[in-house]
């Protein structure tokens, strides 16, 4: 059982430095900490069925290999894949940005002027990187993007409003700050 344990911690190990992740972003990803993460890998336990299946599907590689031991030039054979998420991200927020010029243009050609596209695009951005972020596993990230979620959609209501002067809808972003704040301090008990 011991030998397993330093298989399956030496392969893990393995990759995740090949895939350029520390600790915590693995064991966020997975739903465990970092600490659970370094036993695995100073092989104090092997990670549970469940776990060990998440691995195989996040480094692209079976569960077999993920309990077998392997010499240096089939380590280096594997291909793990590993998307470079802030290329996907910055090329969806230009994505939703390159779709609010057209918009804009086109209204234009019609000869309207709304600049108040612009501002609806920013909520919009944010959307997508949440859902990003979800996908992703990073949801710890999302603290800061549904913050600004809150306060972009309160600046897209208050510029859409100007004419009526609703300044004290930013006294709403408070509470609901407060609220996105104590909802990310819940911890679920293991």
């Amino acid at each position: 059982m011991d030998n397993l344990k330093d298989i399956v911690s030496k392969n893990i190990i393995y990759l995740r430095t090949n895939n350029k992740m520390t600790q915590l972003e693995l064991g966020e990803t997975l739903s465990y900490s970092d600490k659970a993460v370094s036993k695995w890998e100073r092989g104090e336990a092997i990670p549970d069925a469940n776990v060990l299946l998440k691995l195989s599907k996040l480094f692209n590689v079976t569960v077999d290999y993920l309990l077998s031991e392997h010499d240096e030039e089939e380590l280096k054979s594997v291909r793990t894949h590993r998307v470079d998420r802030r290329v996907i991200s910055l090329i969806s927020i230009i994505g939703t940005w390159t779709l609010a010029i057209v918009i804009f243009v086109i209204v234009l050609l019609f000869g309207y002027v709304q600049w108040l596209i612009f501002i609806y695009a920013l909520p919009v951005s944010v959307i997508v990187m949440i859902v990003l972020t979800a996908v992703w596993g990073k949801k710890k990230n999302n603290f800061y993007n549904i913050s600004i979620l809150i306060w972009s959609i309160i600046c897209v209501i208050y510029f859409t409003l100007l004419q009526y002067n609703f300044w004290f809808l930013f006294i709403i972003g408070v509470p609901a700050q407060v609220i996105v704040f104590l909802s990310f301090r819940i911890r679920v008990k293991k």
